[in-house]
């Protein structure tokens, strides 16, 4: 098979709010918030690749671990031959854990981050010539369309990172319906969920002490500047992440840390002193609470694999 990733027209999303329109109507309404999908330009990717490499980010190498012991496991309950479906695919990094169990014949990346994206399946496809590897370049929270010719095939789409902990509980509900309604029937979920813990530990993982994550916040105000000619200035805010126990999620914020004021795109906004841009949530869930929700998105919950410590879990979402 080929080697070379080939970027299908078919995948890609060019319709939707753009992210000057998301700005703006983000910044104008109250309390300010914005979608955490608009953190991975590169140098927010690159910032991302960085975070997973702290010591207080425990998400990333507990769940390489999981994976790692856990693939012969993965590997029966899929069998062989499968197409591979890697949502939010970033550096292709963890998929690495499962390819050789797996032995997938085809493998697609879908990312919102265009040349993070391209790099990434390009290495990809260099280093496992038997694979057949496709890139999409869509944002997958809105709409996944998968590649024609997939009837009657096995699908796995692979969701790794915890990032359904993105979305509020029923929106993840209503992410994994619609996801469900997109895979052939035979075709299964492989996802990570980032489970309940130590209040302390969740939020240093969220404030590392090197500043990466802090700076990775602040580039979304920096990506503002380079796409949009905004005239916020980054330095007059914080980075703040804190764990709301009420609703199990972590919450991240940009704090303005005076009163100011700057333009997008000629549209004026005004930030109070400590008024602040949400920009991110986290979920964070028990195994048997992520289990219910995915049988209520209507799926039969399969196997389910957890470190030691019970930091985080993996899961094997079947659609009959």
């Amino acid at each position: 098979m080929s080697t070379a990733v080939r970027f299908h027209d078919q995948h890609v999303d060019e319709t939707g709010p753009s992210f000057r329109d998301d700005v703006i109507a983000g910044l104008g309404r109250s309390p300010k918030a914005l979608s955490p999908k608009y953190f991975y330009d590169e140098q927010g990717s690159l910032l991302f690749e960085s975070i997973c490499r702290q010591p207080e980010y425990y998400l990333t190498r507990t769940e390489e671990g999981i994976l790692a012991a856990a693939a012969e496991e993965i590997a029966a309950l899929v069998g062989p031959e499968s197409l591979l479906v890697e949502l939010g695919s970033g550096a292709s990094r963890k998929v690495r854990l499962l390819l050789e169990a797996m032995r997938p014949t085809r493998y697609l990346g879908v990312d919102i981050s265009r040349d993070f994206l391209l790099q990434s399946t390009r290495r990809l496809a260099a280093d496992y010539p038997w694979l057949e590897v496709h890139a999409a370049w869509a944002d997958f929270s809105e709409h996944l369309r998968l590649p024609a010719g997939v009837e009657g095939r096995r699908v796995v789409a692979f969701f790794p990172g915890s990032s359904i902990g993105n979305f509020a509980p029923a929106e993840a509900e209503a992410f994994l319906a619609e996801l469900r309604r997109a895979l052939p029937r035979g075709s299964g979920v492989l996802i990570g969920v980032d489970l309940v813990k130590d209040h302390d530990l969740l939020e240093a993982a969220y404030n590392d002490a090197a500043g990466v994550t802090a700076a990775f916040n602040l580039n979304l105000l920096e990506r503002m500047r380079r796409e949009l000619g905004a005239t916020v200035e980054p330095g007059n805010f914080r980075h703040r992440a804190f764990f709301d126990v009420e609703v199990s999620r972590i919450e991240m914020h940009l704090v303005s840390e005076s009163r100011q004021a700057f333009i997008v795109d000629d549209h004026h906004f005004e930030f109070a002193p400590d008024e602040t841009l949400h920009t991110e949530n986290s979920y964070k869930y028990s195994r048997e609470g992520f289990r219910a929700l995915a049988r209520r998105a209507g799926y039969r919950p399969d196997a389910a694999w957890c470190d030691a410590e019970g930091l985080f879990s993996v899961h094997y979402l079947s659609h009959d």
